[in-house]
C-alpha cells in the first residue's frame, strides 16, 4: 500500500518554496482545475483565464501568468494527497499534471538501456536466454559505446564492428545512429497522475518500470518545464517484436506523471534538466525491493537535440509532453535465478528527484486499474459549461 504519511512529507522538492509548481486537482462537482502549489496548500489558477496546463505553458512568461487572485480557492495539500490515495472522489484529488499535450517518449537514449533493448530482442522475451545474452553482449563491445556521439564516425565504426559480429540490431540503429527512437507514448488525457494505481496487461510476464525526466515543451517548442513519469513497459511484448511497441508501451494507466510541473525559471533551468539524478524504489507486498536510478548526465543525446527531433517535421499547437528515456533497466532476479526483475500485483513504485518530489503509483492489472474515460470532449464540455471557453 502507498504510505500517505511518507508521500505527502516527501511529495515536494527540497526547494519547494523557490520552486514554481503547477498541476491538476479533479474538485468534485467541478472538474480538472490548474493548481498552483503554495506553501502546504495548492490554489486554483483555472479562473485565472488558464484553463489548462497547455494554456498556462503556452503563455510568453508561465512564470508571470500564474499568479492566483486573492479570492481563489485554496485546498491543503495533505488533504488532497490523502483523498487521491483513498480513491475518495468526494474530495479534490490530485491528477497528471498536463492535459492537452500530446505524450512523446525517446526511447534507447542511454547506453546501458540500449544493450538492454538488444538482449531483449535476442532473447524475443525469453529472460532465462537474456541472462546469457547480456554476458556475451557486455563481452564482445565492452565499455566503448559509453562516450560515442550518435550519427559520427565513430559510432558508425562501431556499427561496422558490430554487425561483422553479428549482433547488430534496430535497437543500436537509433541507439548510436543520426535519428533517435521517437514514439507516441499515450493518447491526450490518457496520463494517471501521482498516488494512483499503474496498470500491467496481465498477459505480460516480463514488464518494469521506467524512470525518466519528462519535458513539457509549448507550442513554440520550448522547453518550459519538466516533471518525473513512468514509462511502464512491457519487455516481454517489446522483445518478441518491435512492431509491438504499442501494445508494450501503450496500455489503460501506462504513462504516470507528477506529481507536479517545475517551470523553468532562475533557480532550474536548462542545466538542471542535463543534470537531473532520479531515484527509483520498488517494494513488493513480498517483500522483495529493487533500487535503481537514472542519471541525465550519462545520456547520448541533449535534450534539446530530442526535442528538435520531435518538433523537426510536425507542430504541435497545444505543446507536448516528452519522455526522455532511461538508463535503468532491472535485471535483480526476482522469482528465480536468472528469471531477472517483473512487477508483481501491489508492488509500489517510487520515484524521486530532490529538485521535482516524488511520482508514487501502486501496479495493478490493466483490467482492475480505474477505465480511462475523461477525454478531449468531455473536458471540453466541462470547460465550456463553466464558462472557461472563449
Amino acid at each position: 500500500m502507498i504510505d500517505v504519511d511518507e508521500l505527502t512529507r516527501t511529495l515536494l522538492p527540497h526547494d519547494a518554496e523557490r520552486a514554481r509548481l503547477v498541476g491538476r486537482v479533479s474538485v468534485p462537482g467541478l472538474g480538472p482545475s490548474v493548481v498552483l502549489v503554495d506553501g502546504d496548500e495548492v490554489v486554483e489558477l483555472t479562473g485565472r483565464g488558464l484553463p489548462t496546463v497547455a494554456a498556462l505553458l503556452a503563455q510568453p512568461d508561465p512564470v508571470a501568468a500564474c499568479r492566483p487572485g486573492p479570492d481563489a480557492t485554496r485546498w491543503s495539500l495533505a488533504e488532497v494527497v490523502a483523498a487521491t490515495v483513498a480513491e475518495d472522489r468526494e474530495r479534490p484529488r490530485l491528477l497528471a499534471p498536463i492535459d492537452l499535450q500530446v505524450v512523446k517518449a525517446c526511447g534507447v537514449t542511454f547506453v546501458e538501456s540500449m544493450l538492454e533493448r538488444v538482449i531483449e530482442e535476442r532473447a524475443a522475451g525469453d529472460p532465462e536466454r537474456a541472462a546469457e545474452l547480456r554476458e556475451r553482449i557486455g563481452t564482445a563491445i565492452g565499455g566503448s559505446l559509453r562516450s560515442i556521439v550518435p550519427g559520427s564516425d565513430q559510432a558508425q565504426e562501431v556499427a561496422r564492428m558490430l554487425k561483422a559480429e553479428g549482433m547488430w540490431s534496430q535497437y543500436l540503429e537509433v541507439g548510436i545512429g543520426a535519428d533517435p527512437e521517437v514514439f507516441t507514448k499515450a493518447p491526450v488525457l490518457s496520463s494517471v497522475g501521482c498516488g494512483v494505481d499503474i496498470g500491467v496487461r496481465p498477459d505480460s510476464h516480463w514488464n518494469n518500470p521506467e524512470p525518466e525526466l519528462v519535458l513539457l515543451v509549448g507550442p513554440d517548442g520550448r522547453i518550459r518545464g519538466a516533471t518525473l513519469g513512468n514509462d511502464v513497459n512491457l519487455r516481454d511484448f517489446e522483445g518478441r517484436s518491435a512492431l509491438l511497441l504499442g501494445e508494450a508501451k501503450d496500455n489503460n494507466a501506462s504513462s504516470a506523471l507528477g506529481p507536479f510541473v517545475r517551470l523553468l525559471d532562475q533557480d532550474y533551468g536548462l542545466d538542471d534538466l542535463r543534470s537531473t539524478q532520479i531515484d527509483l524504489r520498488v517494494t513488493g507486498s513480498d517483500g522483495f525491493v529493487l533500487e535503481g536510478s537514472n542519471s541525465l548526465e550519462q545520456i547520448s543525446r541533449d535534450l534539446l537535440d530530442l526535442v528538435g527531433h520531435v518538433t523537426a517535421h510536425h507542430q504541435y499547437p497545444d505543446g507536448f509532453a516528452l519522455f526522455t528515456g532511461t538508463l535503468f533497466a532491472p535485471i535483480q532476479d526476482r522469482e528465480r535465478p536468472g528469471g531477472g526483475f517483473t512487477h508483481h500485483r501491489d508492488d509500489v513504485v517510487r520515484i524521486h528527484n530532490d529538485r521535482l518530489g516524488t511520482l508514487v503509483n501502486r501496479v495493478r492489472s490493466t483490467d482492475e486499474v480505474a477505465p480511462w474515460e475523461f477525454g478531449i470532449s468531455a473536458l471540453m464540455e466541462n470547460l465550456a459549461v463553466r464558462g472557461l471557453l472563449g
